[in-house]
């Protein structure tokens, strides 16, 4: 079994017992007392005019790294980005794998006023309600985790609730059944999910295959300013980065120096 479905078994588990805490109408009523979505894509794009555009991600630990940040404090790891000019802040929220927590999503989100996704991995439409009732402006899905019919619902629905979808890939398979679904935004993972190993020239590889029309976003393994700006110049709009900032004693420097302020 790959860490993938591993994650995807835990998941499903977590959902149960989500399920016996808040029902489908809590939910519902929880979202309609949520202000209305930040714009995720429209403001990558005004950042992208003007510069390299971040989604900095608040993020204790990784499969595959452990615990990346020790004093982790989500409230101050997200004021820093935005303070540093990032775009967008990705939280994530699983626990077993990343040691997230849903409170973190919602602490920052009371904390900054960028557009923010919940990276979690999405299986069911509960999840998806369920990120809007928190404040998600976004959500992502992992093609990897899922089959057509399962992107295509969490897709429809996400944008019925005004969430924008970052759809994630990491081979032309993958593509292909995204290009399926009319996406508005991909993002590309440098990362396989299933060997976890990085290879930064993936992004490179699709960024002719991807229609010019849709945003495109590369994920995983950036950690300078020079690879940013060529993937830029190839037609990325976006850059998800994490670990790389995670890791730095002065985020906000990190932030200013790896989109070259």
């Amino acid at each position: 079994m790959s860490v993938l479905q591993q994650i995807c078994e835990q998941k499903r588990a977590h959902i149960a017992s989500q399920k016996q805490n808040t029902t489908f109408e809590e939910l519902k009523a929880m979202i309609s007392d949520q202000a209305p979505p930040r714009g995720f894509i429209k403001n990558l794009q005004h950042v992208s005019q003007e510069g390299i555009a971040l989604i900095t991600e608040v993020k204790k630990a990784s499969p595959s790294k452990g615990v990346i940040c020790e004093n982790f404090d989500p409230k101050h790891i997200a004021k820093a980005y935005e303070n540093a000019g990032a775009a967008c802040v990705s939280v994530l929220t699983d626990e077993p794998y990343f040691q997230g927590h849903d409170n973190h999503f919602r602490e920052v989100r009371q904390t900054i006023s960028l557009p923010m996704i919940r990276k979690d991995f999405m299986l069911e439409p509960y999840q998806i309600y369920e990120s809007r009732a928190m404040g998600a402006d976004c959500i992502l899905l992992i093609m990897a985790a899922l089959d057509d019919s399962q992107a295509q619902e969490l897709h429809d629905l996400s944008r019925e609730l005004d969430m924008d979808v970052l759809v994630e890939i990491h081979d032309e398979q993958e593509l292909e059944r995204t290009m399926a679904m009319n996406p508005a935004m991909i993002g590309v993972n440098n990362r396989n999910l299933k060997t976890l190993n990085v290879d930064i020239q993936t992004s490179f590889d699709f960024a002719d295959k991807i229609p010019r029309n849709i945003v495109k976003i590369a994920e995983s393994g950036l950690t300078d300013f020079q690879t940013v700006s060529k993937l830029k110049t190839v037609g990325y709009s976006g850059f998800l980065v994490g670990e790389s900032l995670m890791r730095q004693p002065d985020i906000e420097t990190a932030v200013y120096n790896l989109s070259g302020k």
